[in-house]
């Protein structure tokens, strides 16, 4: 009987610590917003309009770009004459889109109101990642490459507000993926695909100075975030999916752990110290303890092919697009992002 006792006495008090830790996971689902009518085939990217309260999102495979109503949680709008769509840009104080289209070689310019194309930038073929510069409103966009039969690949410096082309910088490998910028100061760092490593470059400039390697059994780095106050690169590859962690200074590797796969966007949450990555079935999401450590926090089923994501800590959302797969409309999946 004194055993008896003892179990139910020791599981009452149990109940409150178990209780704290199921409500500790990272993002709760609650909400879905249908996006029917779609074809199998990847979205890409995503960008909000905050205070118009609407996402923009680019569906590559089906040739389109959704807007969505985060208030409705409704598709309102659909540009349907996009060329395969990647990245996307949206300018408040200009009231236009800019849409990277890969098919078209070029950077397709939409009012942001009705969605009417007001004029383009060519670049190469197979246009795709971009960085944003709010303080010179330089629009960095990577093209060229393989498809475009060339050894090297190309950044190309576009001022968005007179809508030109400014220069091409040449990367010597065929093969790039994410780029992202530094705000404290003039550095670009470069996914250099091709080649397993990153690369710094000053945007001011156009020749690298300095590439990172990554350990050597991991290939196809694609993703990445950053962590500018703690000097932390987050550098995501899918073969192995892994979580790199570098040294922004010097590009030492502070740590890398096991990570999903087919990680398309990665995202940094400072509020949170958490990076986010969707990936191939599950969404990953890494706890910073220090800027030297991290965890796995949890790992979030999904859907097949559902990389494409982005957090607006304004709204406290992380946004999932599901593509279409058989007998599944597409959707985009809202969480909630938890303390």
């Amino acid at each position: 009987m004194k055993r008896k006792i003892f179990a139910v006495c020791t599981l009452t008090a149990l109940l409150p610590l178990l209780s704290f830790a199921q409500s500790k996971e990272p993002l709760k689902q609650v909400a879905t917003i249908p996006l029917p009518g779609l074809k199998d085939g990847d979205f890409d990217h995503f960008t909000p309009d905050l205070d118009g309260h609407r996402l923009f999102l680019t569906d590559e495979e089906n040739n389109k770009v959704d807007i969505i109503d985060t208030n409705s949680n409704k598709r309102i709008h659909t540009i349907d004459e996009a060329k395969a769509p990647h990245a996307i840009l949206f300018r408040k104080d200009l009231k236009k889109i800019f849409v990277v289209e890969g098919d078209a070689s070029a950077v397709k310019i939409y009012d942001s109101d009705n969605f009417k194309p007001e004029g383009e930038v060519k670049v190469s073929v197979d246009a795709d990642s971009i960085a944003y510069d709010p303080a010179t409103s330089y629009l960095y966009v990577v093209n060229g490459g393989r498809e475009a039969k060339t050894p090297y690949s190309l950044i190309s410096v576009i001022d968005t507000n007179t809508q030109k082309k400014l220069r091409d910088i040449k990367i010597p490998n065929n093969h790039v993926e994410a780029i992202t910028l530094e705000k404290s100061g003039p550095r670009m760092f470069i996914n250099i695909t091709g080649k397993s490593v990153v690369g710094v470059m000053d945007r001011n400039k156009s020749e690298l100075s300095a590439t990172w390697p990554l350990p050597a059994a991991d290939k196809a780095n694609v993703a990445m975030a950053f962590d500018e106050p703690d000097h932390r690169l987050f550098i995501v590859t899918r073969e192995p999916g892994k979580l790199i962690v570098l040294n922004s200074e010097d590009g030492k590797v502070i740590t890398e752990l096991p990570a999903v796969g087919m990680v398309d966007d990665a995202v940094y949450d400072a509020q949170h110290k958490r990076i986010y990555l969707a990936g191939d079935g599950a969404l990953a999401v890494f706890q910073q303890k220090d800027p030297d450590h991290y965890e796995l926090l949890a790992k979030i089923p999904t859907a097949f092919r559902a990389k494409t994501g982005v957090l607006v800590p304004e709204w406290n959302r992380y946004y999932l697009g599901v593509p279409h797969h058989p007998g599944k409309d597409a959707e985009v999946r809202v969480y909630e992002v938890q303390p």
